[in-house]
């Protein structure tokens, strides 16, 4: 949910602001006359935006979406089971 609210509003409640930003996964919109000026979000949502924003990341994720999209990929449970299927031969 997107919540628009004053500066000054913001200010005198900026601890239920952040409870709800981190909580309820709530983003808010501050304005300055009317003007949207910043926004506030939950610190691991941002993290996850900067890091999308890495351009060593995006090309990773452009990467995998063509392996994706080659048919280079397979479920997870068929992975898994190979994997365990590895992990037995190598204790035997």
């Amino acid at each position: 949910m997107i919540n628009r609210i004053p500066i000054t509003k913001a200010r005198i409640n900026l601890g239920q602001i952040a409870k709800r930003a981190h909580n309820n996964n709530e983003y808010f919109i501050l304005e300055k006359d009317g003007i949207p000026v910043i926004g506030i979000m939950a610190a691991d949502e941002l993290e996850d935006y900067l890091e999308l924003r890495n351009p060593k990341v995006k090309n990773a994720l452009a990467s995998s979406r063509k392996d994706y999209a080659a048919g280079k990929s397979r479920p997870a449970g068929k992975l898994l089971a190979e994997l365990k299927k590895s992990a037995i031969k190598k204790s035997a």
